[in-house]
């Protein structure tokens, strides 16, 4: 049970997010709104993503410190796939009866050391209860004019590019890692680019029917004790997918698994047979 009341838990919130703030913050917690000041050259990308209890996490799997990085992490790899750095945070959390104060701030120590690490500011937010935890984060990120990497723009021979192997269970990954880096990284030279988190054949199809293409993939990187299945369908990878020209070298770590095809518009083929459309999807559980 939340004993400080609401204002108190706000100023709490508060005190512990000032150990860093962007010097475009304005006005952050406190106010009814935050005041990001960006300059002339940069677009800003906005994202929001939900974290719930028993959907996205559970109370014996995740500890307070995972549920909080993984909040922000959802935010963070959003933005990584437009190819952005992030600036600031929104964050509502809604808390259920069983949760106290202890449980509040562990989770906010698990959510500001990844904001720290990439110097993202919260700076503001929502409280209210619920039955179960609910937490909405809003990310913000800038990238320089033009540039934000998108779905919709791979082209027919590009190369298919994941960051990493796929088929993380999601029980065990505990404190996924946005790829901000790759995303920094590829910026100048990825065609289209978005995070993996739905499954490999769901998302890729997306990628693929947004930019008006096919893909034929050659092989599908599992980490060690999953399956391919799980790597094609699964979801909760946080890796990130992208498309570059044939040639092009992608930074360490990352796989190329395929090409891009004129075939039937968001169709995704391995080894020549068309994958069902299928991966993680909230309303077909």
């Amino acid at each position: 049970m939340i004993e400080r009341g609401e204002l108190g838990l706000v100023d709490r919130i508060r005190k512990r997010a000032a150990g860093w703030t962007g010097p475009q913050i304005v006005a952050g917690i406190g106010d009814d709104c935050a005041v990001f000041r960006p300059n002339a050259r940069e677009d800003l990308v906005f994202t929001t993503d939900f974290l719930i209890e028993d959907v996205h996490f559970r109370r014996d799997t995740h500890s307070p410190e995972d549920i909080g990085h993984k909040a922000l992490a959802r935010g963070l790899s959003d933005i990584a796939a437009m190819g952005a750095e992030p600036r600031f945070a929104l964050l509502s959390l809604a808390l259920a009866p069983w949760v106290d104060d202890l449980w509040v701030d562990r989770f906010y120590t698990g959510f500001l050391r990844l904001a720290r690490r990439w110097k993202t500011t919260l700076a503001g937010g929502d409280l209210s209860h619920t039955d179960k935890v609910a937490c909405d984060i809003v990310a913000c990120g800038a990238v320089p004019r033009g540039q934000a990497l998108r779905r919709d723009s791979a082209r027919v021979g590009d190369a298919v590019w994941v960051s990493g192997a796929l088929g993380k269970p999601w029980r065990t990954h505990l404190r996924p890692k946005p790829r901000i880096d790759v995303g920094l990284a590829v910026r100048g030279f990825a065609t289209a680019a978005m995070d993996l988190t739905d499954g490999l054949a769901l998302d890729l199809h997306r990628l693929c029917q947004a930019s008006g293409v096919s893909a034929e993939l050659d092989r599908v990187p599992v980490v060690r004790g999953s399956t391919q299945q799980q790597a094609l369908y699964g979801g909760e990878d946080y890796e990130l997918l992208f498309t570059a020209p044939e040639g092009v070298a992608a930074p360490r770590g990352c796989r190329r698994i395929g090409s891009i095809g004129d075939g039937p518009v968001g169709q995704v083929s391995l080894g020549g047979a068309a994958l069902p459309v299928r991966g993680y999807d909230h309303f077909r559980l």
